[in-house]
């Protein structure tokens, strides 16, 4: 079994308006030094198999295709033995 740490983005050519909403807050509390901030989801789940690139394949099929938007988002991912 292995355990799959997934972090996803916009890309960087794509606006990121909850990015922005959130580093004028930061501003509105003086902290001014706070820039290009960027919102991204984490999401952990396990893969229910022996064999680490069957794992790799599941991860990557379960992200491309239901996990992240592949117009406007990237994806990464950590798998390890669970």
């Amino acid at each position: 079994m292995f355990k799959a740490q997934v972090t996803i983005k916009r890309r960087p050519s794509i606006l990121d308006p909850q990015g922005t909403a959130v580093e004028k807050g930061a501003e509105n509390l003086g902290l001014t030094n706070i820039k290009n901030t960027r919102i991204g989801k984490y999401i952990e789940f396990t893969v229910d198999v022996n064999d680490e690139k069957k794992a790799k394949e599941e991860v990557e099929n379960y992200c491309s295709k239901l996990l992240a938007n592949p117009i406007m988002e990237d994806f990464e991912y950590i798998l390890s033995e669970w």
